[in-house]
C-alpha cells in the first residue's frame, strides 16, 4: 500500500470548509490520508495546496516540490478556479493538468483526481459556466485514460451537487462533503474497506419556500459573491501572503 503520499492543488485540497483558520482545516485529502496511515505503519504525507490558486500556479510552485519528495501516491485537483474567471483557456488549463499527471505518473506516482460536479445546482449564478465545466470533465477523463490515472467521478453522482455537502460560500465542501470525496477517493483506490456509500443520494427533504430562498440568496450575494467579485476585479486573492499548510512529507498524527 502507498507509503508517500503528495497533494497538489487548491482551497479543495487544503481543506477550506472543514475547520477554521484557527484551529486548522483539514479536508478530503487529510481525511484520505487517516485512511492511508491505517494501512501502511510507514505512510507520510505531505499538502502542498494553497487556497484560491489557479491552475498554472499550481503547476508552477508544486509540482517541482511534489516530484522532489518522490511519491508513490499523490491527487491532482485543480482548474475550478479558472473554470470561473472570465479570461479561461481551456486548452491552457488542460495542458497544466496534463503536464502535472504526466510528470508525477513519470516519477512513480500513482496519480488520482477529480471531476466537478454541476455548479449550476449550488449556485444558480454560476450555469452559465457549467458547459466549461463540461468540458474540463471530458478533458480530465481523457487525461486520466493516457497516463493511467484514477478519476473520482463526482459529476456523475447528484449527490456531489447536493447543497447539504457544500458550505455557506458555495464554493467549498463542508465537513460532510469532504468527509464524502474521501470516500469517493478511497472507493476509486479500491482501499480495503471502502465501498460505494459516498455516491448514495442524501434523503430527501421538503423544499423550502420561495422566501426563504430568495433571502438566502440575497444573504449569499451579500455576504459572498460580492467579497469574491471584488477579488477579481483587484487582482487579488485569497491564498495572497499563505502557504502550504504541511509543506513537508510527515506521519500522520
Amino acid at each position: 500500500m502507498y507509503a508517500r503520499y503528495v497533494a497538489v492543488g487548491d482551497s479543495q485540497t487544503e481543506g477550506v470548509g472543514d475547520g477554521d483558520d484557527q484551529r486548522g482545516h483539514r479536508g478530503w485529502a487529510d481525511r484520505l490520508a487517516e485512511e492511508l496511515a491505517a494501512l501502511n505503519p510507514e505512510f507520510r504525507y505531505a499538502n502542498l495546496a494553497v487556497r484560491g490558486k489557479l491552475i498554472g500556479e499550481v503547476h508552477a510552485e508544486q509540482l517541482r516540490l511534489a516530484i522532489e519528495m518522490e511519491p508513490d501516491f499523490a491527487t491532482v485537483v485543480a482548474g475550478l478556479n479558472d473554470v470561473l474567471r472570465t479570461e479561461y483557456d481551456g486548452d491552457a488549463v488542460l495542458a497544466h493538468l496534463e503536464r502535472m499527471i504526466g510528470e508525477l505518473t513519470e516519477a512513480g506516482a500513482h496519480v488520482a483526481t477529480v471531476t466537478y460536479p454541476d455548479i449550476g445546482e449550488i449556485a444558480p449564478i454560476a450555469r452559465r459556466w457549467q458547459p466549461r465545466l463540461v468540458e474540463f470533465n471530458a478533458g480530465v477523463r481523457e487525461i486520466a485514460a493516457k497516463h493511467g490515472a484514477t478519476v473520482v467521478e463526482a459529476d456523475r453522482h447528484p449527490v456531489c451537487a447536493d447543497r447539504r455537502i457544500w458550505s455557506h460560500d458555495r464554493l467549498h465542501l463542508n465537513p460532510a462533503g469532504h468527509a464524502l470525496l474521501a470516500g469517493g477517493f478511497a472507493h476509486a483506490l479500491e482501499l480495503p474497506g471502502s465501498d460505494d456509500s459516498w455516491s448514495h443520494p442524501l434523503p430527501e427533504r421538503r423544499a423550502p419556500g420561495i422566501l426563504r430562498v430568495v433571502a438566502g440568496e440575497i444573504r449569499w450575494a451579500a455576504v459572498f459573491l460580492a467579497p469574491w467579485l471584488w477579488r477579481r476585479i483587484t487582482g487579488r486573492s485569497s491564498g495572497d501572503g499563505r502557504t502550504a499548510k504541511r509543506p513537508r512529507l510527515l506521519p500522520m498524527r
